[in-house]
């Protein structure tokens, strides 16, 4: 659909607010972006995207706090003041049966605005990781 990957947090929202992608889609498009290309790191996610609805700005703003930590980014000023209006948690995959996994292993970015996800959430198979993640995640937040 795309010749390009979404390289910024701001196009992933673009793309959403347009209809133009899902935003699960857009999002692991823009991890790939981010992982395979060590200088746009920090302008990837430093821009204030706009906003899409509770659920997803909270996992935006984990993403950009979490990428940033991982990788020894300044975190965005902007993670501080949006993506925190979470009223009840969420937890990715939807099984009753994951929630204490989730619980324990989600990242402190996620689980501090009530987002409950695997430790490799934001994984992507065989591109450039931290040395501390595991390349086998999944980051669903569809409903």
């Amino acid at each position: 659909m795309f010749a390009t990957r979404p390289r910024t947090l701001c196009e992933v929202v673009r793309r959403v607010n347009n209809g133009e992608q899902k935003f699960d889609t857009a999002l692991l498009e823009f991890l790939d972006s981010f992982y395979l290309d060590p200088a746009l790191r920090a302008s990837a996610i430093n821009e204030r995207p706009e906003l899409i609805d509770a659920l997803r700005d909270a996992y935006l703003s984990a993403v950009a706090e979490h990428l940033a930590r991982s990788y020894g980014l300044p975190v965005p000023d902007w993670t501080e003041t949006q993506g925190n209006d979470l009223h009840e948690p969420f937890f990715a995959g939807g099984l009753e049966s994951l929630k204490g996994v989730l619980v324990a292993e989600s990242p402190t970015a996620f689980r501090r605005r009530l987002l409950f996800v695997s430790k490799d959430a934001l994984s992507r198979p065989r591109l450039s990781q931290p040395a501390t993640a595991n390349p086998h995640g999944s980051s669903s937040v569809s409903q």
